[in-house]
């Protein structure tokens, strides 16, 4: 038996466990070795009997003196009672409801027992205890499995229990041969890590906590490791192809910048400053632009864009929703009219341009004239959905890629759009998603990063508050002093339409419902609207044109508000269920206010009580800066499905240590150490093939 034998070869795991089995991503050996305990239960000090007190849990161990089923006469509950005694004394044993056990256990036989002791009339007891046969009475504990020892609990699914996963594991580890260690063994002895074997064994069954976590600290470096050979060899890589040279015209870039509206923050200065620099090497830029929710990420690209379309060549800009599509397209227009640029916008549904005489008007086309219009090079900027990764979207000269909110988009998404042309254009991928050190090292460690790290001068601290549910009336009477003074607001709920499966004890709220609440309870005098995914898209434009021009007060919407909205004259974000969302998504929200030098609220409603959500929620009390806060819920949430790092297929042990800055530092280092000396891995096969499982895995070739 080795990591590649199937399930199916495996004894005791017939074809109903093989099933029950894959719904747990396990069908292979080393899946089932892979599927490492979720936490320990310590059950290794085996308590004398005479000193075991109610109210505790103990592990005891000893003979059975007598064992008896029965079946109580009112409810027809079956009782299994035995007595085990030790060199010390004697306890009852009470299993509730598992008739069975009559059959396997008899007087006489040893055993191990763990479980909460608790007392009735005749005195102390177990109750429902887990139990284990002892085959020899100087047993150690590598002889238990389940009991008298540390306990491994498991990710389980129906059938599949934790007590099942730890008696076919430890099974398969005793059978296991030929297993080869993709770990150089001078590395392994180097970092002091135990060797695959003993660390299976170790994580799976450890002879202490301290050896658990240097079991859990090998496989995490592992896995960090092989990410980052993965990502700094396609960094080198990257470096080694060609793209389209943008020359840089500092006249043309004091053009743009003479006719904004604003000035420049030195931050957004240096970041263009930086793109741009980029853009006139021959091989492809690949930066991350990162900013805070409204510092200005879109006017640095726009320059990018403008740099690239006058060099004569073509831009695609690529994001996840159609609200945000339609944002650039407006803000863009205007920007670069003065320059002669064609933009054209591309959607699941929805197909337009902009011509440079009519910059903030859209020019209805049909699908198959903007896409001969692009093919032939004549719309100088694509903006759209996903829908520009189709294979009928062809470029008739891409120099720049822009992605933004790039982390929503698969990673074969961002390659689709990547590989069109002949030269690799080159990538700016701009997130108001600020991305934590760990994670921009390991999954974006192949990018540059620009941080705009800044606001616009003018603009006022928002004012953060949770409300209590008492506070509610009062809050509603400060949405209405400010809609009063001509402000607008945004209120936020976590669903479209009340369902019967909200979890029991939480108020899940629904836009629709909060809608006619709001519009016929608390605000009849006021204009209400609303706004979510499901509604059609000219339902959409319609709604947020409504919303900007001030013809709609109070927008009651789900998250599709979370990024691309701008609406200087709301003052107000107001979260439902605020619980339900991420600090980083939260940071979004608020976001959506604050856009001029009038002071705005962000008022947070919660259902819970829950320790950790206040904790997690009073973090926007404290921090303003979505970079802070990036950090703070990564410590308080872990990575989970932060900044894409799903698709990465990465396993939760490790995910957990993304948190850890200093082993992802080790695991880097270590990465480019090897590189180095060995950049096609020659030297090492085994870590050549896992870096090469992770690239087929994201569809990057």
């Amino acid at each position: 038996m080795n990591f590649t034998t199937p399930l199916s070869e495996v004894p005791r795991v017939g074809p109903v466990y093989q099933k029950r089995l894959q719904i747990l991503g396990i069908t292979t050996v080393r899946d089932l070795l892979f599927h490492f305990p979720r936490s320990y239960e310590d059950l290794s000090v085996i308590t004398p009997i005479k000193t075991i007190q109610e109210g505790n849990t103990y592990c005891a161990s000893g003979k059975l003196l007598d064992l008896k089923q029965k079946t109580t006469f009112k409810k027809r509950f079956s009782v299994t009672e035995a007595l085990l005694q030790d060199s010390t004394g004697a306890i009852k044993v009470v299993w509730f409801q598992q008739p069975y056990l009559a059959d396997s256990l008899k007087a006489g036989d040893h055993i191990c027992v763990a479980g909460k002791v608790l007392r009735d009339k005749d005195g102390i007891y177990f109750a429902s205890p887990v139990h284990e046969k002892v085959q020899d009475a100087n047993s150690s504990s590598w002889q238990f499995t389940h009991v008298g020892r540390i306990i491994p609990t498991y990710a389980e699914t129906a059938g599949v229990s934790s007590r099942w996963l730890r008696s076919i594991i430890k099974m398969v580890l005793a059978s296991l041969k030929d297993i080869k260690d993709s770990l150089p063994e001078d590395l392994v002895k180097a970092k002091k890590l135990p060797a695959l074997s003993q660390a299976l064994w170790q994580v799976h069954f450890p002879d202490s906590m301290n050896a658990a976590k240097l079991a859990q600290k090998r496989f995490a470096f592992e896995e960090l490791l092989f990410i980052s050979l993965f990502v700094l060899s396609e960094r080198r890589k990257i470096a080694s192809v060609k793209a389209p040279p943008i020359p840089l015209s500092t006249e043309l870039m004091k053009r743009f910048t003479d006719k904004l509206p604003f000035t420049l923050t030195p931050a957004q200065k240096k970041s263009a400053w930086n793109i741009l620099k980029d853009l006139e090497n021959p091989r492809p830029m690949n930066r991350m632009l990162q900013g805070d929710v409204g510092s200005g990420k879109t006017v640095v690209a726009t320059m990018a864009a403008l740099s690239v379309v006058k060099a004569g060549y073509q831009v695609a800009c690529m994001a996840p929703t159609e609200i945000l599509v339609q944002q650039h397209f407006k803000t863009m227009g205007p920007l670069l009219a003065p320059f002669k640029v064609t933009i054209g916008l591309l959607t699941g549904k929805t197909d337009r341009f902009s011509s440079p005489k009519l910059p903030n008007d859209f020019i209805e086309i049909s699908r198959a004239k903007l896409l001969e219009k692009t093919r032939e090079g004549h719309i100088d900027i694509l903006i759209g959905t996903h829908a520009l990764i189709q294979d009928k979207v062809k470029f008739g000269n891409l120099a720049l890629v822009i992605l933004d909110e790039q982390h929503r988009f698969g990673v074969k998404q961002r390659a689709k759009l990547l590989h069109r042309t002949a030269l690799i254009p080159h990538l700016l991928s701009m997130s108001a998603t600020p991305i934590p050190r760990t994670l921009a090292m390991t999954i974006y460690g192949d990018l540059d990063l620009s941080l705009i790290d800044e606001l616009p001068k003018g603009r006022k601290k928002i004012i953060t508050k949770i409300v209590a549910p008492q506070e509610r009336a009062q809050t509603y009477g400060v949405i209405k002093k400010e809609v009063e003074k001509g402000k607008q607001v945004f209120v936020i709920c976590p669903r479209i339409e009340k369902t019967e499966n909200s979890p029991e004890g939480t108020e899940v709220k629904a836009v629709k419902e909060e809608y006619e609440k709001l519009s016929k309870e608390i605000f009849p005098k006021l204009k209400v609207g609303m706004l979510h995914g499901k509604m059609a898209q000219k339902e959409k434009e319609e709604v947020m044109r409504k919303f900007k021009f001030k013809k709609i007060d109070v927008l009651v919407s789900t998250s599709v508000v979370e990024v691309g909205v701008d609406i200087p004259n709301a003052t107000v974000m107001m979260i439902e269920g605020a619980d339900r969302f991420g600090l980083a998504q939260l940071h979004q929200f608020r976001g959506r206010v604050g856009r001029s030098d009038v002071q705005s609220y962000c008022f947070l409603f919660s259902e819970s009580n829950s320790h950790g959500t206040n904790q997690r929620l009073r973090a926007l009390l404290e921090l303003d800066s979505g970079f802070l806060l990036a950090e703070r819920d990564l410590k308080l949430r872990g990575p989970g499905d932060f900044a894409g790092t799903k698709q990465w297929g990465i396993p939760d042990f490790a995910m957990e240590q993304l948190t850890n800055l200093a082993l992802v530092q080790e695991a880097r280092n270590t990465a480019q150490e090897i590189l180095e000396k060995d950049i096609a891995l020659k030297q090492y096969p085994l870590l050549r093939a896992r870096v090469q499982e992770l690239r087929e895995k994201l569809h990057l070739e």
